[in-house]
């Protein structure tokens, strides 16, 4: 996923495709909480002119996190879709996007799929079912995990007067 100006120039006003399969394994060290790197499938196209490069193209692959709840393994799928513009040679240019300025003679893509790698992570992943084996235990001695649906149904007990009143309320007005 690199490329000189030159080469890239010789594309000007033509079709500039590319498909590639990279791996990423080295996220592992940007992000400690991630325990597995799919390879991430890499296609789009390039549109070249004499001012500025621009990539469209699509991220597909998956990630390993783990549950924030219960600590096993959850694949989190990628698939981003995204457009990077390079500038050329100082070129000035109005977008509301962000652009790169190349820097060199030579435009590469790998760094910023990694950082959008990293972006996609999200704060707390959690699993589907919470009753892995392998799964960190749900309730101990004198505890156990309360989920946000069990916590509105029960009552608190300060308030079950209050139920009464509105079965009395509901009965008086029949």
């Amino acid at each position: 996923m690199k490329w000189t100006i030159s080469q890239l120039q010789k594309y000007r006003n033509k079709e500039f495709s590319f498909d590639e399969i990279i791996q990423f394994d080295d996220l592992k060290k940007d992000d400690p909480t991630i325990r597995e790197v799919s390879p991430m499938h890499i296609t789009g196209r390039g549109d070249i002119d004499s001012t500025k490069i621009t990539f469209h193209f699509k991220i597909e692959g998956y990630l390993i996190l783990p549950c924030s709840r219960t600590l096993v393994d959850v694949k989190l799928p990628i698939n981003v879709e995204t457009t990077e513009t390079f500038l050329l040679q100082n070129a000035v240019y109005q977008a509301d996007e962000e652009v790169h300025q190349v820097k060199g003679e030579m435009i590469d893509l790998k760094p910023i799929i990694r950082e959008i790698l990293l972006l996609e992570i999200p704060m707390q992943v959690f699993c589907e079912d919470g009753d892995s084996e392998d799964a960190a235990p749900q309730s101990g001695k004198d505890w156990e995990v309360i989920t946000e649906e069990a916590e509105s149904e029960k009552i608190d007990p300060r308030l079950a007067g209050l139920a009464k009143f509105f079965d009395n309320d509901n009965q008086r007005n029949k």
